[in-house]
C-alpha cells in the first residue's frame, strides 16, 4: 500500500514536471548527488515583449519570466540558476530587463548558448557570472535594427543611437570585450549579406572576450555547482566570523 502511494506520487510529481517545461521551459534540477537546487531557465526562438508574436512562432514571454527570476531571488531553496539559450533575439526592452534581472541575483547564475544567441541574445548570455558556448554554437553581432514605419526626424535617430548605447553598455560592463571592438563587429559590412554584423561560432566569440568558455551541458552543470559551494563556504566564513565577533 505505501509502495502504490509512493509510486503515485512519483508519478504525479513527474507529470507536474513535464508540464512545467512544457509550459513555460523551466524546471527545477534537484537530483544530483550534490544535493543543490538548481532552477533551469530556458531562452527559446524570439523573446517576446509588448506585442504578442504570431502564434506558430516559438518565444519566450518576459512576462513569464521577469517573476519566476524575482521568485528565484526571494526562495531559500533555490541555491543557482542554469540559463539555456538558443535564441534569434527579439523585443530589445525585453531581452534587457532579462539581462538586468539575471545580472543582479544574488545566486550564482550559468549560462550556456546551445544552436545561437543573436542580437538581444547577446545581453543575455553575459548577464550571468559564467557563460559557455557549444562549439557550433552562434551569435550574431548587429546594430539595432528599425522595423516598421520610422518618423524621420533627429529625434528618432538619437532615441536609437541610446538604445546601442544601453545594449553596448550592458555588454562590455559583463564581459572582457572593449566597447570600440564590439561597435567594429556590429557594423562589418563584408560578412552578414545585405546587412551589417558579424556571426561569431564558438571558439571565436571566446577570442572576442564575449564568452567565457567553450562547453556544454556537462560543464556548465560542474562550473554552477563550483559557483555555488564557493558562495556557500563564503556565506559560512562570514557567519563564524560574526558570531566571533560577538
Amino acid at each position: 500500500m505505501k509502495n502504490d502511494k509512493k509510486e503515485d506520487s512519483k508519478r504525479e510529481e513527474e507529470k507536474h514536471r513535464d508540464e512545467r517545461i512544457e509550459q513555460t521551459g523551466q524546471v527545477t534540477l534537484n537530483k544530483n548527488k550534490e544535493k543543490q537546487n538548481i532552477h533551469l531557465i530556458t531562452i527559446i526562438g524570439e523573446v517576446e515583449g509588448h506585442d504578442n508574436l504570431n502564434s506558430s512562432a516559438k518565444t519566450t514571454k518576459y512576462e513569464h519570466i521577469l517573476p519566476q527570476l524575482a521568485a528565484i531571488e526571494d526562495s531559500e531553496d533555490i541555491q543557482g540558476v542554469l540559463v539555456l539559450l538558443n535564441t534569434m533575439g527579439g523585443d530589445v526592452e525585453a531581452g534587457l530587463a532579462i539581462a538586468e534581472m539575471l545580472s543582479s541575483l544574488s545566486k550564482p547564475t550559468v549560462s550556456l548558448v546551445l544552436g545561437g544567441s543573436h542580437s538581444i541574445g547577446v545581453p543575455i548570455a553575459v548577464s550571468t557570472d559564467y557563460s559557455y558556448i557549444v562549439p557550433t554554437g552562434t551569435m550574431v553581432i548587429h546594430p539595432v535594427r528599425m522595423n516598421g514605419m520610422v518618423i524621420g526626424v533627429p529625434q528618432t535617430f538619437d532615441y536609437f543611437k541610446q538604445i546601442q548605447n544601453r545594449i553596448t553598455g550592458f555588454v562590455c560592463s559583463h564581459c572582457r570585450i572593449k566597447k570600440q571592438r564590439l561597435e567594429e563587429l556590429m557594423m562589418e559590412t563584408g560578412v552578414l549579406t545585405k546587412d551589417v554584423g558579424t556571426i561569431l561560432v564558438g571558439q571565436e566569440t571566446v577570442n572576442e572576450g564575449i564568452i567565457n568558455e567553450v562547453g556544454g551541458i556537462k560543464s556548465a552543470m560542474a562550473k554552477l555547482h563550483q559557483l555555488i559551494s564557493a558562495k556557500e563556504k563564503q556565506v559560512g566564513k562570514k557567519s563564524e566570523n560574526f558570531v566571533e565577533g560577538e
